[in-house]
């Protein structure tokens, strides 16, 4: 067990999570034109992590790691289930979760809305079930079907749908639409009130007996396409959207997948007053539901139990919208997808601050554990914030961190260490990028065969060649001898029945 320097009263665990989540759509981090009273608020009241990182930006490998704790290669869900790519879309029997720890250790323990790891039910890993499968708002869900006939709302439809043209002129992703319903027959406002019925199930078992909850609630947007009635569509003007910084990146000594994924998503087809329009549609969508996540917090105010509930938000990864001529996210490593928001309150505990700190998705379950008093070495992975959010300095912190990406349309290796001053990808396909972040912070320009930047790609190599070792990706960190100019040191790597064999006579 853990030293618990933690109010006795705290410790009950709400993590609200949003999917495909840029940082710079939140006021409280920096976007004075987005309309999130409620997170920023809570930015307000709270500790947020400037530095926070998704250990991959892909939906399901980076939920896996979240209630393991494990980086995706560990726990070897690397790939979303509706897109396999020939990887496991479940997790091997056994494995470990820091919900099931927590069952165990007499929490009620729920999730309502997103899940979205592989096929076996959260029931599986100690999670009373309000969850629903599939990578977006799945409208045609029977449960969300009665909901809106027993509140007397309208089905769904939709028009005025946003869609980009592929080479031939051909139809490209419909990225968003009008709804033709109002917003209280929306799909958040349905996950919303399932949250709001779980937490009044438990606040009363809190409060009548002592029993503590830890709740998830993930909302599935505002992951494309954004579908939002007209009050949300409409809600940001257009004209105060900046286009993004690296809207125009030629690509140009970039991985050719890079480009290939711009025309994926038929970026080149609208205008850049039309991408104005659907940056602001993305925006209008982070507001609606900061909307729900403030009558979420609200009930939880009505319900007597915040005092005694430490709160946590973050994404599961970013999302591109137009940065590097992208929608999405994908087989690009840049922090518009990598970097995701991270506030943290604990009563009693968090100072209101700021920390450019990395941190990880990864350290989440082992906050919750340190809040549960529980063993938090059991998250391999992860270490607790709890103490960040004190403002202490915290000894032997990470100084960089690792992320990885396997794939998604298509089985694709890479790896990034990122630094303060720089970002390192190495790709198993031969072109590896190298930002010098101090002077590039949009990532336009690979630096990576620069003369000038020898030494530091090659300390960058060797840093991440020895991550890599230690995290088990011995065959990656081997790979690498043939992508990089670092020179890797083959005997760490090189395990075979020959090792032993000598060239002498034995004598």
């Amino acid at each position: 067990m853990s030293e618990r320097n933690i109010p006795e009263n705290v410790k009950n665990v709400l993590v609200i999570m949003t999917d495909q989540h840029r940082v710079d759509t939140i006021g409280c981090l920096g976007n004075e034109h987005a309309q999130t009273p409620n997170l920023d608020r809570m930015g307000e009241e709270g500790f947020a992590f400037t530095n926070c990182f998704t250990p991959t930006a892909i939906c399901t490998p980076a939920r896996a790691s979240l209630i393991t704790g494990k980086i995706p290669l560990k726990h070897q869900v690397v790939a979303n289930p509706e897109w396999n790519i020939a990887y496991q879309c479940d997790f091997k029997e056994g494995e470990w979760t820091y919900t099931q720890e927590l069952r165990d250790h007499g929490y009620n323990v729920g999730i309502v809305g997103k899940y979205h790891v592989g096929n076996i039910l959260p029931d599986a890993y100690g999670m009373d079930d309000d969850s629903f499968f599939g990578a977006i708002n799945p409208v045609a869900n029977e449960r969300y079907v009665q909901w809106l006939k027993d509140n007397n709302l309208p089905p769904v439809k939709a028009h005025d749908f946003w869609q980009g043209k592929l080479p031939g002129d051909r139809p490209g992703h419909v990225i968003a639409a009008r709804l033709e319903q109002p917003e209280e027959a929306t799909f958040e406002r349905f996950i919303a009130d399932t949250a709001i019925e779980r937490l009044k199930q438990y606040a009363k078992d809190w409060k009548e007996n002592g029993k503590p909850f830890s709740l998830d609630v993930h909302f599935f947007g505002p992951h494309l396409p954004y579908f939002l009635p007209d009050k949300w569509f409409d809600l940001i003007d257009p004209n105060v959207v900046e286009i993004p910084a690296n809207f125009g990146d030629t690509l140009e000594g970039k991985p050719q997948v890079q480009s290939n994924y711009a025309t994926y998503w038929s970026t080149s087809s609208f205008s850049n007053e039309q991408w104005k329009k659907l940056i602001a549609i993305y925006w209008g969508y982070v507001a609606m539901i900061d909307f729900e996540i403030g009558r979420i917090m609200d009930a939880a105010k009505e319900l007597g139990v915040l005092d005694d509930t430490a709160v946590f938000f973050t994404a599961d990864h970013g999302e591109f919208t137009g940065s590097h001529r992208m929608n999405d996210k994908g087989p690009a490593m840049y922090d518009d997808i990598y970097n995701v928001p991270f506030i943290a309150h604990i009563p009693g505990v968090s100072k209101v601050g700021r920390c450019d700190k990395f941190v990880s998705l990864l350290d989440l379950p082992a906050t919750v554990m340190d809040i549960a008093g529980l063993d938090t070495s059991l998250v391999e992975d992860g270490r607790s914030i709890v103490d960040l959010t004190r403002g202490e300095d915290v000894p032997d912190w990470r100084e960089d961190i690792v992320c990885e990406f396997h794939g998604h349309h298509f089985p694709l290796q890479q790896r990034m260490l990122r630094t303060h001053d720089f970002k390192l990808v190495v790709s198993h396909e031969g072109i590896n990028e190298l930002y010098d972040l101090r002077y590039d912070p949009y990532e336009m320009t690979n630096v990576y065969n620069a003369p000038a930047y020898r030494d530091i790609r090659a300390d960058l190599s060797k840093n991440l060649y020895y991550q890599l070792m230690e995290r088990g990706d011995e065959t990656f960190a081997k790979w690498m001898n043939a992508m990089t100019d670092y020179d890797v040191p083959l005997g760490g790597t090189s395990k075979s029945d020959w090792d032993d064999v000598s060239d002498d006579d034995g004598e």
